[in-house]
């Protein structure tokens, strides 16, 4: 075994890999008895499918594939790693931007998309259980003709898997007023590390005893895998008015968006989208209800009871127009309520129609800080000399600027990257985060020292350790491995605690 951790540059970014000689031949065999010949990827070839995920500009091809469909199968497989001490990644659709699910050198892939069963459906008690590789939209679909709905929609929701929306905390339009993934999910069966299977949490919406599911929801696949995930689901509104307002200045609907707040609405959702990002939906979906012209459209979604729903509909329609907006559409009808939300959920796909290639960046701000921040983006932008396009989550401020360039340009990747850590250390520095639902993963790992001492990273880093002591489950993620990364070296090393071994 004599696995040694190494360190290499990949792309202008650091990367861990192991440096190994291990002999895979009886690991295969072992997998091939847990899963069978089948669900098992050894081919080269083959491997390319499982290379990258959503950060497609980042690639390495894992050892060996491994498919399993139960909890037991993933309990063994672990098992295996765990003896050999050979690393691990969990990945479920790969939808993931931010390198959560990108295979390391010489590792196992394990692959959670044929685990897509939803195992039992509790409508008198709101809650159903799935297995990792169901997709997102999956469960509204099992639950929506009993007047039921499952809240967290990532824009990816029609491909993305539950058991990545766990690692991920993913968020999407609804999280403003329902929460992000973490705020559904009453328990979770795991398998640990060491191949343990647990239970966290239960059918409970509070339970007693440490938070554990609380601390394993985000871990991005650092504490183990989630072959069980129990999820809160929620009754449809009564009745839902969809607004669509269009500005002639983006610094008038981020004005907006602070005041609709601050009248006390919480709407279900509240997006914005630049020009930039309308013409490019238009281009591609042919909404036909994006002004072309408009500096920023606001799409803010109110719920509730009918006369609540009314009622709240109108305010933000006056809301708007006091701040200018040239036009407001109310959409009560569900078609063309889900036509309006189109674009928006395409936004990100339709950007290929203006770029080769496009970095997506994902962080958070404080509402008030809205005008101030995407004048900053603005400048960044021509500073560095790259379009910047602006579609995100405006009622919480979860910013996904959208840098475009064109990858065959030498060089361009870096400097996009370079924009992109500028973009997350304002979101920093106005006191928001540099990640709000996309994760940490191989992405933005170095530029964790911006928001925490080296004493919470630490800190963070003994949980990880009292779940995974041995470092095999997505090791090179989330924290800036080793100090020498240039952004990590910022923070001086804490003094260790006696009997605690640092990573």
């Amino acid at each position: 075994m004599n696995n040694q951790l190494g360190i290499r540059v990949l792309k202008g970014r650091c990367m861990i890999a192991l440096e190994t000689g291990q002999d895979w031949q009886p690991i295969v065999k072992e997998f091939e008895a847990i899963v069978g010949k089948n669900g098992v990827v050894r081919k080269r070839e083959e491997l390319l499918v499982y290379e990258c995920d959503g950060l497609t500009s980042y690639r390495e091809r894992p050892a060996v594939v491994v498919l399993p469909r139960t909890t037991e199968d993933v309990a063994a497989i672990v098992k295996v790693c765990d003896r050999y001490r050979v690393p691990f990644v969990a990945r479920g659709s790969g939808t993931g931007l931010s390198g959560g699910a990108l295979p390391i050198e010489n590792c196992v892939l394990i692959v959670t998309a044929l685990m897509r069963q939803i195992l039992s459906v509790d409508l008198e008690n709101q809650r159903v259980v799935v297995q990792p590789g169901v997709i997102n939209s999956w469960v509204t679909q099992a639950v929506s003709g009993a007047g039921f709905y499952y809240a967290p929609d990532p824009s990816s929701q029609i491909i993305c898997s539950v058991g990545g929306n766990v690692a991920e905390n993913s968020g999407g339009v609804h999280c403003l007023k329902y929460g992000v993934t973490t705020n559904h999910v009453l328990g979770l069966k795991v398998v640990l590390p060491d191949g343990a299977i647990v239970d966290l949490g239960g059918d409970l919406p509070e339970m007693p005893g440490y938070d554990l599911t609380g601390v394993f929801v985000g871990s991005e696949g650092t504490l183990g895998i989630a072959t069980e995930i129990t999820l809160k689901i929620l009754k449809t509104p009564e009745s839902i008015r969809v607004l669509l307002a269009d500005f002639t200045s983006i610094e008038a609907a981020g004005a907006t968006v602070s005041d609709i707040i601050s009248a006390g609405i919480i709407p279900g959702g509240m997006e914005m989208m630049d020009n930039m990002s309308i013409n490019a939906v238009e281009d591609v979906v042919k909404t036909n209800c994006y002004p072309r012209d408009a500096e920023a459209i606001l799409l803010i979604e109110v719920d509730g009871l009918e006369v609540e729903a009314e009622v709240n509909a109108q305010r933000v329609a006056a809301i708007c127009r006091q701040n200018g907006a040239r036009n407001v559409a109310i959409a009560t009808d569900l078609e063309d309520r889900l036509t309006l939300w189109k674009g928006r959920k395409a936004a990100f796909a339709a950007m290929g129609k203006m770029s080769p290639d496009y970095y997506v960046q994902d962080g958070v701000i404080p509402r008030t800080s809205l005008e101030y921040v995407l004048r900053e983006i603005e400048a960044l932008g021509a500073k560095h000399g790259y379009k910047v396009a602006n579609v995100f989550h405006a009622g919480d401020g979860n910013l996904h600027p959208l840098i475009l360039y064109n990858n065959a340009e030498p060089g361009a990747l870096e400097k996009v990257e370079e924009l992109g850590g500028e973009i997350l250390k304002l979101c920093v520095k106005v006191g928001g985060s540099i990640s709000g639902e996309h994760g940490i993963g191989a992405d933005k790992r170095c530029y964790m020292p911006e928001m925490f001492t080296s004493a919470d990273l630490e800190t963070m880093q003994w949980v990880r350790q009292a779940f995974d002591p041995h470092g095999i489950a997505n090791p090179t993620k989330i924290f800036p491995t080793p100090r020498t990364c240039g952004e990590a070296a910022r923070s001086a090393p804490s003094q260790a605690i006696a009997g605690v071994d640092r990573f």
